[in-house]
């Protein structure tokens, strides 16, 4: 009889530890459901980089004139970037004819008809543009 019972307690023992493990979620009909994985969060876009090409494609029509790795009628987008970071200054203030050109000054008699449309823009816009192109750097 003793051997029974203590066949018993060690059967209920060991029951009682496999049932205290993770419970499994189950749906109405007893089907076990999937846990859900967590959804890798899609990288976040800076609005204002976001704008400034929204701009720089579209009323602002930069792309007539610069292109990304290339020159056209204006220097590469590239090349601006780097010589704006290099000398520590502002694409925005430059498009809103408060600084001097310096990537390439003798290209300025073309970009002043540009500066109507840079003009027109918001603080906000221009910063934008040059967020936008410094992000080719």
């Amino acid at each position: 009889m003793k051997l029974i019972l203590k066949s018993f307690a060690v059967f209920t023992l060991a029951i009682s530890l496999t049932n205290c493990g993770e419970k499994k979620e189950t749906d109405a009909y007893g089907n076990p459901v999937q846990e859900k994985s967590e959804v890798a969060a899609e990288p976040t876009v800076d609005p204002l980089l976001a704008k400034g090409q929204e701009l720089f494609e579209g009323k602002g029509t930069c792309t007539a004139c610069h292109k990304a790795d290339t020159k056209v009628i204006g220097p590469a987008i590239k090349d601006i970037a780097k010589i704006y970071k290099e000398k520590g200054a502002s694409i925005a203030s430059f498009i809103n004819e408060e600084s001097k050109a310096i990537v390439d000054p003798s290209q300025y008699e073309t970009m002043k008809a540009n500066f109507v449309i840079t003009k027109a823009m918001t603080a906000e816009e221009r910063k934008a543009l040059e967020v936008y192109m410094m992000s080719f750097e």
